[in-house]
C-alpha cells in the first residue's frame, strides 16, 4: 500500500510541476530597440516605426538616455515613434514592453526617416539599421 501511495504522490508532484511552470520562460516582459548609424553623433532626431506579431500592441515605450519620444496611443501591432536627441552608434534608443518576449523573432523596426543637428533630413539611410533585442 506504501509503494501505491508513493507512486500514486510521485505522479501528482509530476503532473503539478509540468503544469506550473513554463520553461520557455514566455510572458510579458522589455525589449531593446539598438541603433546601428554611420554618423555617430551626428544626428538628431529619428522616426521610426516598430511592428510586432497580429494581435499583439506593445503595453509601453519608454526613450533611451538623453532622448525625448513622441508616439501615438499604443494600439495594434504597428506603432510609429519619433526620437528627438544626439543618436550614438549602438546605443539603446527604445525599450517597448511587449506582452511575449519570446515573439523577438516576430519584432521588426523601419526607419522612415533620420535629421541631422541642422533638422535637414538625409538623403540616403545607408547604414542605418535597427536590431530588436532582449
Amino acid at each position: 500500500m506504501n509503494k501505491l501511495l508513493l507512486a500514486g504522490l510521485l505522479s501528482v508532484v509530476v503532473i503539478v510541476g509540468l503544469s506550473c511552470g513554463d520553461s520557455t520562460g514566455s510572458g510579458a516582459g522589455q525589449l531593446k530597440v539598438r541603433l546601428t548609424t554611420p554618423n555617430s553623433g551626428a544626428d538628431s532626431a529619428i522616426v521610426l516605426t516598430i511592428t510586432g506579431p497580429a494581435g499583439s500592441t506593445l503595453t509601453n515605450a519608454t526613450a533611451g538616455p538623453g532622448l525625448r519620444l513622441f508616439q501615438p496611443p499604443l494600439t495594434g501591432n504597428t506603432t510609429r515613434f519619433a526620437l528627438i536627441g544626439q543618436l550614438t552608434q549602438g546605443a539603446v534608443i527604445l525599450t517597448i514592453g511587449v506582452p511575449d518576449v519570446n515573439a523577438l523573432s516576430q519584432y521588426s523596426g523601419t526607419i522612415e526617416g533620420v535629421a541631422q543637428p541642422n533638422y535637414q533630413l538625409r538623403a540616403s539611410l545607408g547604414g542605418y539599421a535597427l536590431a530588436i533585442t532582449r
